[in-house]
């Protein structure tokens, strides 16, 4: 199996940036399709974004397209996520999950594998 391990997150003011990593550890990463999604208090976990094995496509919900851009370093064993244009409703624990898949997999139920989360704090 693989290991996540999620860094970046933080408190950022509106309108800001910050820049999500997902560290792999474990069976052979570019093998997995990856995904990022995030979860806020009282809500469902919901995805932000995900990209193929090989990077070559990418899904992103109507709620972060434009700003959040999700990307991957084979060689490095590490999955990105660049969030732009931060707003507060994007206050969450944003987790990173795996899945040796061909496709992009969109649902929380699709993924085997999850890292532990990190918080992303947006103040207004």
């Amino acid at each position: 199996q693989v290991q996540l391990v999620e860094s970046g997150g933080g408190l950022v003011q509106a309108g800001g940036s910050l820049r999500l990593s997902c560290a792999a550890s474990g069976r052979t990463f570019s093998n997995y399709a990856m995904g990022w999604f995030r979860q806020a208090p009282g809500k469902e976990r919901e995805i932000v974004a995900s990209i193929r094995w090989n990077g070559g496509s990418t899904y992103y919900p109507d709620s972060v397209k434009g700003r959040f851009t999700i990307s991957r370093d084979n060689a490095r064993n590490t999955v990105y996520l660049q969030m732009n244009s931060l707003k507060p409703e994007d206050t969450a624990v944003y987790y990173c999950a795996g899945r040796v898949s061909l496709s992009i997999p969109t649902t929380e139920r699709q993924y085997d594998y999850w890292g532990q989360g990190t918080q992303v704090t947006v103040s207004s």
